[in-house]
C-alpha cells in the first residue's frame, strides 16, 4: 500500500531529515500518490502514500492523532477495520477519516502492542508515543510487509526497502558470510534478521519490537499456530475439512476486497490463482479484470498456459488481459526487476511479476495473488519424501531433498574468507524443526516452509515486483486464519492427489475439472533459465566486471566452469548454478555495492 521510514536518535542529536527525505526518494514508486515527513524530539518518520482506502487527504501519513498523543507510519491493509473502526467508537474513540492507519493508531491507544492481535490483515508499522519517545516498530504474522533496519551506534533507521536503507547512507555493506550461506543453500532465501549485508536487518515476520528512547528493546513474537492436531477438529473427515478449507478461504477472498478502488486478479489458470476468481465471481463481482503473463518459448520449452487461464476466465465472465512477453524483453527489464529487490532473488518468475504488475498497473491498483497454496496445503512435488522419515530424521531429509548445495559443495564456490566453518544453514534447519509445536516430519517441514522460506522468497516476490509499479498484491491464502486451520488438517489431506488434496476437493465443486487435474504449472521464464543470449551476456558482464573481482566472492575456476558450458550445471534442485551466482553479483552492482 505504501511505503514507511525513519530514523531515531539515542544520543541526544536530531534526526537527519535529508536522510529521511533520500528515503522517502526511493520508496517514490510504492506511493506515488502523496508524499510526508515528520519530525518530534529524536524521532523522524517518512511516508509514500498509494491511495487504496480513504482516497482524500485525511489519510494522508505521517499521522497524528487529534490528541497529539501518538503519530505513526503503516504500510499494508487491515482488512477488518471497519469492525475495528466500530469496536473501537463503542469504546469512546472518535475518528476524523476512514482510513485504516487511523483504526491502527487507536487500536494502539486502547490495546497497547497488542493491537497487532486485532488485526486482520498486511502491515508494518511505526508508532511514536510522543510523551515518552518510546517507537513501536510492528510487522503481520506472514511477514507480507516487509520492514528493514540499520543500526549504527547512537542511530536506527528503517524502511520498507532495503535499497531505501541504502539511499539514507552510512551502512556496513560488507557480506554477511551466514546470509550468503543461506542464499547458496535455500534458493536465494536469507532467513529474518539476517540479509547479505551486515548493516541491514529486517524485524521478522509476527514481531513487534518496542524501542526505548535510551536505545534499549525487546522484542514479542506474538502468533505462532500450532502444527499438531487440535481436538476441536478430531471428528472432522474428509468432506468436512474440504468445507471447512472452502469456507475459510471464501473469507479470506472476502476480506481481500475491501478497497475504494477496483481490485483484480493475477490470473495464472493454476488451481490457486482459478479458486480466488470462482469465489470473487460466486460473491457477485461484476466486471472483474484478470490478467496473465507469458513468454516466448526457448530450448523447446513453453513458456506460456494461457489456454488455462483463458477457460478460467471464459468459466467466470471475467475483463480477461493477457501479456505476451518476447524473450529480449525478458532481459531488457531484468536491470529493472533487479533495481526493484529489496534482497537478490533467483526465481524466475521475479521478472514475470515485474513485467506483468507493469501492464497490470496502468489497469487497477489492486489485485489478489494465489501466492502461499503449495507451502500452506503441502502442493510441491518433494513433500511426499519430506513425509517419509520420522520426526527426528526429518531436518537430514529436508536438507537431502530442498537444499541447493551441501555444504561440503560451497567450499568449491566461495572464496575460503567467505564460506562459514560450520554447516549454519543446516544448523538453522535442526533448531527451527527441533522447536515443540510440530507433531509429523511434514509438520515440522511445513512450518519451516510457511514461517521462514515461503516469507523470503515468494512473498517477497509479490510484494517487491507489484509495488515497483504502485500496485498492490494481496495473498488471501496466506490469511491467518487459514493458515491456522491448514496447519492443523491432518498431513494425508494434504498430501493426497499428488499434493494438495483437500485443496484440490475443494476445487472440484467449484471449478473446471481440466483445470484442478491439470499438471502442476509454475512462472516459466524459458530466456533465463535456458540462458538466452541477452541474458548470458548480461551474467557474463557482471561477473567478469571490476567489482566481481574486487570483490572475490566466488572461486575464479568455479565461475570459469559454469561460463564455459552455462546451461549444463545445476543445483540439486535443478537450478540453473549460473544465474544464483550470476544474480547475487548483478544485485549487489545494481546497488552501488562495493
Amino acid at each position: 500500500m505504501c511505503g514507511l521510514s525513519g530514523e531515531i536518535r539515542f544520543d541526544g542529536r536530531r534526526p537527519d531529515l535529508g536522510a529521511v527525505e533520500r528515503m522517502g526518494d526511493t520508496l517514490a514508486a510504492r506511493g506515488p500518490d502523496g508524499r510526508g515527513i515528520w519530525t518530534r524530539g529524536a524521532v523522524a518518520l517518512g511516508h509514500r502514500r498509494l491511495k487504496i482506502i480513504d482516497l482524500s487527504d485525511l489519510g494522508a501519513q505521517p499521522m497524528t492523532d487529534a490528541a497529539g498523543e501518538i503519530t505513526g507510519v503503516f504500510n499494508g491493509c487491515v482488512y477488518n477495520y471497519r469492525e475495528l473502526r466500530e469496536e473501537l467508537g463503542a469504546l469512546g474513540h472518535r475518528f476524523a477519516s476512514t482510513s485504516d492507519t487511523e483504526v491502527v493508531l487507536k487500536a494502539y491507544q486502547q490495546w497497547g502492542t497488542a493491537c497487532v492481535e486485532h488485526f486482520h490483515g498486511m502491515f508494518a508499522f511505526a508508532l511514536v508515543e510522543h510523551r515518552t519517545g518510546r517507537v513501536v516498530l510492528a510487522r503481520d504474522r506472514l511477514g507480507i510487509k516487509p520492514l528493514y533496519l540499520a543500526e549504527t551506534p547512537g542511530r536506527l533507521r528503517f524502511a520498507s526497502s532495503l535499497p531505501a536503507l541504502l539511499a539514507a547512507g552510512d551502512v556496513d555493506t560488507s557480506l554477511d558470510p551466514v546470509a550468503v550461506h543461506q542464499y547458496l543453500s535455500w534458493h536465494a532465501t536469507v532467513a529474518p534478521p539476517r540479509t547479505v549485508l551486515n548493516g541491514v536487518r529486517k524485524l521478522p515476520p509476527a514481531t513487534v519490537r518496542v524501542v526505548e528512547p535510551d536505545g534499549s528493546r525487546h522484542d514479542h513474537r506474538y502468533w505462532q499456530p500450532s502444527y499438531t492436531r487440535r481436538a476441536e477438529y478430531a471428528d472432522m473427515g474428509a468432506d468436512e475439512w474440504r468445507d471447512a478449507v472452502l469456507e475459510a478461504l471464501r473469507t479470506a477472498v472476502r476480506r481481500r476486497t475491501v478497497s475504494d478502488v477496483p481490485v483484480g486478479v493475477l490470473l495464472s489458470g493454476g488451481l490457486d490463482s482459478s479458486l480466488i476468481v470462482a469465489l470473487l465471481a460466486e460473491e457477485g463481482s461484476q466486471d472483474l479484470m484478470t490478467f496473465s503473463v507469458g513468454f516466448e518459448s526457448e530450448g523447446g520449452e513453453e513458456g506460456d498456459e494461457f489456454r488455462y487461464s483463458d477457460l478460467v476466465a471464459r468459466r467466470f465472465d471475467t475483463d480477461h488481459r493477457r501479456l505476451m512477453v518476447p524473450s529480449d524483453r525478458v532481459s531488457t527489464a531484468l536491470d529493472g526487476a533487479v533495481a526493484a529487490m529489496s534482497e537478490p532473488m533467483i526465481s524466475h518468475d521475479v521478472v514475470a511479476f515485474y513485467l506483468l504488475s507493469e501492464q497490470v498497473s496502468k489497469d487497477v491498483k489492486v489485485v489478489q495473488s494465489g501466492q502461499g497454496a503449495d507451502e500452506v496445503f503441502a502442493g510441491y512435488h518433494w513433500y511426499p519424501r519430506l513425509a517419509e522419515v520420522s520426526r527426528e530424521e526429518e531436518p537430514e531429509r529436508y536438507a537431502e531433498t530442498y537444499f541447493d548445495r551441501s555444504h561440503t559443495d560451497l567450499a568449491r564456490v566461495l572464496q575460503p574468507h567467505m564460506l562459514p566453518e560450520h554447516d549454519v544453514s543446516g544448523r538453522f534447519v535442526r533448531e527451527h524443526m527441533a522447536a515443540p509445536g510440530a507433531q509429523t516430519a511434514l509438520d515440522a517441514a511445513l512450518r519451516l516452509d510457511t514461517h521462514v522460506m515461503l516469507v523470503d522468497d515468494p512473498v517477497k516476490r509479490v510484494d517487491n515486483m507489484t509495488m515497483a509499479w504502485g500496485l498492490e498484491g494481496r495473498v488471501p491464502f496466506l490469511d491467518h486464519e487459514l493458515v491456522e486451520l491448514a496447519a492443523a488438517c491432518p498431513p494425508e489431506l494434504k498430501l493426497a492427489d499428488d499434493g494438495k488434496g483437500v485443496l484440490k476437493q475443494v476445487g472440484r465443486k467449484i471449478l473446471p475439472r481440466e483445470v484442478v487435474d491439470r499438471p502442476k504449472g509454475y512462472f516459466p521464464v524459458p530466456a533465463i533459465k535456458h540462458m538466452a543470449g541477452p541474458v548470458l551476456q548480461r551474467v557474463r558482464e557482471a561477473l567478469t566486471a571490476p567489482e566481481a573481482q574486487q570483490r572475490g566472492l566466488f572461486r575464479e575456476s568455479y565461475v570459469a566452469e559454469l561460463l564455459a558450458a552455462p546451461d549444463d550445471h545445476r543445483t540439486r534442485r535443478g537450478a540453473n548454478a549460473l544465474w544464483q551466482v550470476a544474480l547475487l553479483e548483478i544485485w549487489l552492482q545494481t546497488h552501488g555495492i562495493k
